[in-house]
């Protein structure tokens, strides 16, 4: 990591660009600074190549999620620190952050929202899932019936949750996504009382990519092609 991030600065600096960057990561344990870090050198292109390919099927179905509203919403999005995808919608009321909240939870928590995304996991639920959750948190929210039968409420995590494997063995995995994040979106936003007859349109039909796409297992399946 320090020997790329030294070659990265000074090909800036080559091409005239002067730039001032925090080299401390961010949502990560135990982060070490970049210049410093000559621990993370592993680079497994097999398993990049699997991870691309996911996030490339998963972030359609988001766009076509993201199609069906048209109030305020974020782009889909890959945050670097938790190594999620994640689309948002807001209602357009604004709402107090968390208490605490960091820089970034400042200005993404101040209003309203219904976020669903999808991470490979971490120490605290160790394996990748769909997960989707609404801010500030409506009364009776937890007890909510989300879609299909394999999403639940996780109380560890605080959200709904639905397990990538689950998805993955699906005959049509890509409609199993759109139900998970529109049915834990209208639970969310009717217990808050969003003015969804103002906020939503229909958006384009999704359905399975044919015959012989399988979803990629995350640790050991076989690639596979995306080519119609």
């Amino acid at each position: 990591m320090a020997d790329f991030y030294a070659e990265f600065m000074a090909s800036l600096r080559a091409l005239g660009i002067e730039v001032t960057l925090n080299p401390l990561p961010q949502q990560v344990e135990h982060p070490i600074p970049f210049e410093q870090d000559h621990e993370h050198a592993a680079y497994d292109a097999v398993f990049v190549d699997r991870w691309w390919r996911i996030l490339t099927r998963i972030g359609v179905v988001m766009e076509q999620y993201r199609a069906g509203f048209s109030g305020k919403s974020s782009p889909v999005q890959f945050y670097w620190g938790d190594f999620d995808l994640s689309v948002t919608r807001f209602s357009g009321k604004p709402a107090q952050p968390p208490k605490g909240a960091n820089r970034r939870e400042r200005f993404t928590e101040d209003e309203e929202n219904v976020t669903s995304g999808f991470w490979p996991g971490n120490a605290k639920f160790p394996k990748p899932a769909f997960y989707s959750y609404t801010y500030p948190a409506p009364p009776n929210y937890k007890t909510a019936i989300g879609r299909p039968a394999l999403a639940r409420f996780d109380t560890k995590l605080g959200e709904f949750a639905l397990d990538y494997d689950d998805v993955r063995l699906s005959p049509v995995p890509e409609k199993l996504i759109l139900e998970f994040m529109e049915s834990t979106y209208e639970a969310g936003a009717t217990l808050a009382h969003w003015d969804r007859r103002t906020l939503e349109h229909s958006g384009p039909a999704v359905g399975d990519q044919g015959p012989g796409k399988a979803w990629t297992n995350v640790e050991s399946a076989p690639q596979v092609s995306l080519s119609p």
